[in-house]
């Protein structure tokens, strides 16, 4: 983080990025000092409502963050900033958005946690969108012009008032991330699995120990149960609305999709909690299971990141393959989305066994439905996308894995395989290169 002293004193000249959170109400000047250089402004933390109308001599300005501020609209004056392709204004007070807000090759807009009821038209005109993060807002629909960007592949419209996902939207021929829960939908609001019968463990019998984890959604710790000798994993659930939906949400996920053998297993529900959080006790993972990839940097937009040096080897990447296919056909049998099936959300054995997680996207909707299958066909995308992704990884390429990739990115979802028919073909492939 930089300091104002810093920015003052001149002793930022050629930074390519700036971090700046000092309870700033103005736009420091200083900063244009900084236009030779400057590709990422990061404003987050502050109390600005404006921002200069002519931003655009920032002339290598690619990101712009101004998230936790008091932005009651998005500045005018963006549409100038010609190299600006990522804006992030989360949790503003943002109601109103208009054309003179969306710069030429805006690739991926964040306006998660505002007060928007509508979009612009104008909207439709950023043909290089890719991601778009609406979560947390009152939208009661989306601009159809938005049918237009083609490009979109990420979208979060969790937590509005949509009545129902538009025809369109499931036409959309690169989307394969969608999250939508917690809109007023004619679906259940959890499917008859997430009614079973899951023990209900008391908060004085767990123990907590090492943190494990953290994310948008909660805490993740390792804890001793009474009773019970082998140590297990207790997620503490938030309150507060996260770009993908709410915790509430993730967590009649979690209790919906039940047992499988590719799925974190879920032993019982926290009661008595002394602040009343919601918590889950579940199965503690191994310390040799390491996330698959990383989420998607600021330049990769929607793609993750994964290690160069990864190499999984033909018998181990079908394995692994097979059981995210697996877990995803199980799902989508009880109409449950998982909205963000990533590398970085599976966990992964060097012999290639694997565990699909993170219901922080999941949505449910009505199984055998027309609109179920068009849902389906959008995560068997994903799923492409991560099976282009690992194979680019290995040597020599698998020219039949290369062949399903590409029927699972086919442009009409109608024409992509469905998860069972992928799980056979991988699991009967996985069978064979064991001998």
């Amino acid at each position: 983080m930089h300091t104002l002293d810093d920015l003052h004193a001149g002793r930022l000249h050629g930074v390519t990025r700036l971090d700046l959170s000092a309870q700033l109400s103005e736009f420091p000047p200083e900063i244009f000092e900084l236009a030779d250089s400057l590709e990422v402004l990061n404003l987050t933390g502050n109390q600005l409502s404006s921002l200069p109308h002519d931003l655009h001599r920032l002339k290598r300005l690619k990101v712009l963050f101004c998230s936790h501020n008091r932005f009651i609209e998005l500045p005018h004056g963006l549409d100038q900033c010609t190299q600006l392709h990522t804006l992030g204004f989360r949790n503003n007070r943002i109601a109103h958005v208009d054309e003179q807000a969306l710069p030429p090759g805006l690739r991926a807009l964040i306006l998660t946690d505002n007060a928007l009821t509508t979009l612009p038209d104008a909207l439709g005109a950023c043909r290089h969108l890719q991601k778009l993060m609406l979560t947390g807002n009152r939208l009661e629909a989306l601009p159809e012009s938005l049918e237009r960007c083609q490009g979109l592949e990420l979208l979060r419209i969790a937590n509005n008032r949509l009545p129902a996902l538009p025809d369109w939207l499931l036409r959309m021929p690169r989307l394969a991330w969608l999250a939508y829960a917690g809109n007023p939908l004619p679906v259940r609001s959890q499917t008859p699995a997430a009614d079973k019968d899951y023990p209900q463990i008391p908060w004085s019998a767990l123990t907590l120990q090492a943190e494990l984890g953290r994310g948008a959604s909660g805490v993740v710790h390792q804890a001793s149960w009474a009773g019970r000798t082998a140590p297990v994993a207790v997620k503490l659930y938030k309150g507060a609305i996260t770009s993908d939906g709410s915790p509430q949400a993730e967590m009649d996920a979690c209790l919906a999709a039940a047992d499988h053998p590719n799925l974190v297993e879920v032993l019982g529900r926290v009661v008595d909690h002394p602040e009343q959080v919601p918590a889950l006790v579940m199965h503690r993972i191994d310390s040799h299971w390491r996330n698959l990839g990383g989420p998607p940097s600021l330049d990769s937009c929607t793609r993750d990141r994964y290690d160069t040096a990864l190499r999984l080897g033909l018998p181990a990447l079908l394995r692994l393959l097979a059981g995210v296919a697996s877990a995803a056909a199980h799902l989508h049998a009880q109409g449950l989305l998982h909205g963000d099936l990533y590398a970085h959300n599976i966990l992964f054995a060097p012999n290639g066994q694997c565990l699909l997680t993170d219901f922080g996207a999941a949505s449910f909707y009505p199984a055998g439905e027309a609109s179920g299958q068009a849902l389906e066909a959008l995560e068997v995308r994903a799923f492409g996308i991560l099976m282009q992704e690992l194979l680019s990884l290995e040597q020599p390429l698998d020219a039949e894995l290369h062949a399903l990739t590409e029927r699972c990115m086919q442009a009409t979802g109608a024409q992509r395989p469905r998860f069972a028919h992928l799980a056979a073909a991988l699991s009967q492939r996985a069978a064979s290169a064991q001998h």
